[in-house]
């Protein structure tokens, strides 16, 4: 598969990546902060959207534990900011359009799909502490049920 995985207690890669209205948005922004960083293929498939309106329905729980919610795909702002009016998002999309972040974090590589190796965006969760490290770091998650699980292992921020 990947060999950039990350592991509790790395540090998370760095990134500056425009949001859907194009304003640069980064990763040391969210210092002194807990973070749920989600690594998602493609803005308005069901999948994703399944995902992420799982996190916008959790965002206040998430909240409560002192977390903030952050998305990146490979889309383009523009397509981005379609997704978030369509489904009422209310955290950042962000747009690595050349997958540079993504790479980092061991999000895109060789992944299996339907039983063929392709390469592509791996679907993957990452909690960050407000030092900036890596707290909990989770590939190949479902689409579906993996938020409410997150929460119910979500270590206290």
């Amino acid at each position: 598969m990947t060999d950039n995985r990350l592991a509790p207690g790395d540090e998370a890669p760095a990134f500056t990546l425009p949001d859907s209205s194009g304003k640069p948005v980064s990763l040391s922004d969210y210092l002194g902060r807990s973070v749920v960083v989600y690594f998602y293929p493609a803005a308005g498939t069901p999948g994703c959207t399944k995902q992420a309106c799982d996190f916008r329905d959790s965002t206040g729980a998430l909240a409560e534990s002192g977390y903030e919610v952050v998305g990146v795909s490979p889309d383009k702002p523009e397509k981005l900011a379609r997704f978030a009016e369509a489904e009422g998002l209310t955290f950042p999309l962000l747009s690595d359009e050349d997958k540079t972040v993504l790479t980092a974090w061991g999000a895109f590589g060789e992944k299996k799909n339907y039983g063929r190796v392709v390469q592509g965006v791996i679907r993957s969760t990452f909690l960050v502490g407000p030092d900036g490290k890596v707290v909990k770091a989770m590939y190949n998650v479902r689409a579906t049920g993996h938020v409410a699980k997150l929460l119910r292992e979500l270590p206290a921020s």
